[in-house]
């Protein structure tokens, strides 16, 4: 089985991908000893995926892919965007960050937002990148149990219910991370890996 680094010590990030991607082993930073707080510091989810795939790369000569993700809300301009994981600070906090978001939306009637993935891959000398975006609104209260960050209050159009509350697989076929990492296996399946 071919083995693929995945530039990511989020657990939840490195199920949903090892599901989408079961005709590879996907290993993550701690599988092979990195240990280090890559930090995030370009102003674009393309910029804070290639620093950490490069940082992998270049450390340890591998080839590997890494992703940045973020809700996107369309009343707040764009925000939290790359600072989706830390939009109530530090140390990262899901419950938080939902609180805060949902706070900032209160009676606002424009509740659109979306979703974006940015994977950035490095394989054989060149990096390329593949996005997945999905487009819905916000809820007013959490819904749902299931998935992690903003999925308990987003619930794509089309559909009734949150990602929180839809299966890892009805999830993965619709979501920027599904869309993203599809992307990808169609260029690993064309590419002699």
């Amino acid at each position: 089985m071919n083995q693929l680094v995945f530039a990511t010590n989020n657990a939840h990030k490195l199920e949903e991908v090892r599901a989408m991607l079961p005709q590879f082993q996907i290993v993550s930073l701690s599988d092979i000893g990195c240990h280090d707080d890559i930090p995030e510091t370009a102003d674009t989810f393309h910029g804070n995926a290639a620093i950490k795939s490069d940082f992998i790369t270049q450390k340890y000569g591998l080839d590997c892919f890494s992703d940045d993700s973020g809700l996107e809300v369309e009343a707040l301009h764009g925000a939290p965007g790359i600072f989706s994981a830390r939009y109530a600070g530090e140390p990262v906090n899901h419950t938080r960050n939902i609180e805060k978001i949902l706070r900032e939306l209160e009676g606002n009637p424009n509740r659109n937002a979306r979703f974006i993935t940015v994977i950035a891959l490095n394989y054989k000398g060149s990096q390329y990148f593949f996005e997945g975006t999905v487009e819905g609104s916000l809820t007013t209260s959490i819904q749902g149990i299931g998935g992690f960050g903003y999925d308990p209050i987003f619930k794509p159009f089309g559909h009734e219910i949150t990602f929180a509350e839809m299966s890892q697989e009805q999830k993965s076929k619709m979501s920027h991370r599904g869309h993203a990492v599809q992307k990808l296996l169609n260029f690993l399946n064309n590419t002699a890996i």
